[in-house]
């Protein structure tokens, strides 16, 4: 036999089934806003480009940052050499320094005659760089001297 009518339970109000069609349209409503959004290529690929982006500054500012601390560190060694050249050595190297900036002077006067104005204008480029960087460039001068004289004296 079939089970008799139970009484205690009752049908859904109008105004629950109305609250669970309510609920269901928002689900739905969500879920199809989410499936939109997959397929959405250019906004997906904007999203992308701007994480890159973002990315591709974080690196460069880690770079940028790198490049001062290498800065830093190669100034440090080059007074450390600078500190430790003995003084005769500092004086032949202003010497030989002199003799190339009155050679310079020559040249440079020389190359004002003869030089067409194109190169002469890439050529004051390159001393104004040089120039940025005397320090840097000296130090380097100087580190060469040393390990120079220093690979010369071994030979002796």
């Amino acid at each position: 036999m079939s089970k008799p009518f139970d009484d205690e339970q009752t049908a859904p109000t109008p105004a629950e089934v109305r609250e669970q069609v309510e609920q269901t349209r928002a689900e739905l409503g969500e879920t199809v806003q989410a499936l939109a959004d997959k397929t959405d290529v250019k906004a997906r690929a904007k999203e992308r480009t701007a994480e890159v982006k973002e990315k591709t500054a974080e690196v460069a500012e880690q770079a940028a940052a790198k490049a001062g601390e290498l800065k830093a560190k190669a100034v440090r060694a080059a007074h450390s050499v600078q500190d430790k050249v003995p003084d005769p050595v500092k004086d032949k190297a202003s010497q030989a320094a002199d003799q190339v900036r009155d050679k310079a002077t020559q040249a440079g006067g020389l190359w004002e005659e003869k030089a067409p104005e194109p190169l002469r204008q890439q050529a004051a480029q390159g001393v104004r760089v040089a120039r940025e960087n005397r320090t840097l460039i000296l130090a380097a001068v100087g580190a060469a001297t040393v390990v120079w004289l220093a690979v010369r004296h071994k030979k002796a």
